[in-house]
């Protein structure tokens, strides 16, 4: 009886054992990659980029939201260097990632083709809506450049006043990324958008903006919209202000009332520019810090879990980078529930069944992130901000530009 008994116990922590052994080999860790700029040209965007995506994945493995199972994601600085890039996609590929987040421009375009071979679902920081044509694995986290910037077309032209048509600079990113919008813009003036475009400029490195800004005064140009980064704007914000020309209310009379895409905004052009940031209006698919709510208060609450300094906290960058990593994360869950096997294949068919009524909210965005096989843009929806009293504040509701329909 004490034999039977003993090998009972024997044989009930064994199984126990057994148990404890199964479940700790069936839990999974599933590898991505992330390659960008966290140092070199943009690196102002693509290190609280990295910060984000990073503490985002850190909170699921941390807070078990995918239970057992982990994220692994490399991160990678590529410096903006596409044969960088390359080399680092192809690591990530060897190491058997099922997701891949990517960041500029020319490395998503130059990449297009591998990532449709590989079949590798792809999610940039670029919202270059020409990484669309011809591509079947990428996905834009939000609405493209070329949205954004008829955004700011359209809202100029509802809200010009004092008559006639307003006339507008554009005042590009001398690469594909900041030349993307154009032929978009001035598709949507073909189509009936009450805007004249006077003059393009794709900037240099040049510290003084002193004459191409009087050359725009000449021509009577009323609204720049800007298609670049932060710090070349701020500088244009600078010497436009020592020069008297920057509009204290929208569409001054005689003044030049200043906006600007995605990359153009956020609390670090209100650092570089300082004063003369004031007014400028910037459009995104983001919340930002500066406008109380439940995504800001997700967003700082994540920084501080992770230690981040307040600049990152505060970025809308850092909301871009929490952003992607939220819409990977969320494929994963997704499949889990559905009982499928991650792979990339699986997590594919998680993105483009994302809308309707299985549409994404995350709380980083103003709108869901919806995609679909005809539609690789997540975000439509855009915000307008702009900087009163030192601080982006939102103006209007979240809308979707009209003219992005018309033009497709």
């Amino acid at each position: 009886m004490k034999n039977r008994k003993r090998m009972t116990v024997v044989l009930s922590l064994t199984l126990i054992v057994l148990f404890a052994f199964t479940v700790q080999v069936q839990a999974e860790t599933y590898k991505l990659g992330l390659s960008l700029a966290i140092t070199g040209p943009t690196s102002d965007a693509g290190d609280p980029y990295s910060k984000g995506v990073e503490d985002y994945f850190n909170y699921v493995n941390d807070m078990k939201i995918l239970g057992d199972d982990k994220i692994e994601c490399t991160i990678r600085d590529d410096q903006y260097k596409t044969d960088v890039t390359k080399r680092n996609f192809e690591d990530f590929l060897d190491q058997g990632i099922v997701f891949y987040l990517n960041y500029s421009t020319g490395s998503t375009l130059a990449l297009k083709k591998d990532f449709d071979e590989e079949k590798m679902p792809t999610i940039p920081a670029s919202f270059h809506a020409g990484n669309l044509v011809d591509s079947t694995y990428i996905f834009l986290p939000i609405a493209s450049y070329s949205a954004q910037a008829i955004g700011l077309a359209e809202y100029i032209a509802n809200n010009h006043e004092g008559g006639g048509t307003p006339k507008v600079a554009m005042f590009l990113h001398p690469s594909a990324f900041g030349r993307g919008p154009l032929k978009d813009v001035e598709k949507a003036v073909a189509a009936g958008l009450k805007i004249e475009i006077v003059e393009v400029v794709e900037h240099g490195k040049d510290l003084d903006n002193t004459a191409m800004l009087q050359r725009l005064k000449s021509k009577g140009v009323q609204y720049v919209i800007s298609q670049t980064i932060q710090s070349p704007v701020a500088t244009m914000l600078k010497d436009a202000s020592r020069l008297g020309l920057v509009a204290k209310s929208f569409g001054e009379k005689g003044k030049i009332t200043f906006t600007g895409c995605h990359y153009t905004g956020g609390n670090d052009l209100v650092s570089l520019a300082g004063p003369a940031a004031e007014n400028f209006y910037w459009t995104t698919s983001y919340i930002v810090t500066s406008e109380p709510g439940v995504g800001t208060d997700a967003q700082l609450a994540l920084a501080k879990k992770y230690g981040r300094d307040e600049k990152a906290a505060n970025s809308h960058n850092y909301a871009n980078g929490v952003m992607v990593a939220q819409v990977a994360a969320e494929c994963i869950l997704r499949a889990k529930a559905r009982g499928v096997k991650i792979t990339k294949e699986s997590l594919y068919e998680e993105l483009i069944a994302m809308n309707g009524i299985n549409a994404f909210y995350p709380v980083t965005t103003v709108g869901p992130v919806t995609y679909s096989k005809t539609d690789m843009a997540g975000v439509d929806t855009l915000q307008m901000y702009a900087v009163k009293d030192g601080v982006f504040h939102s103006v209007g509701a979240p809308f979707i530009p009209e003219y992005t329909g018309k033009i497709k």
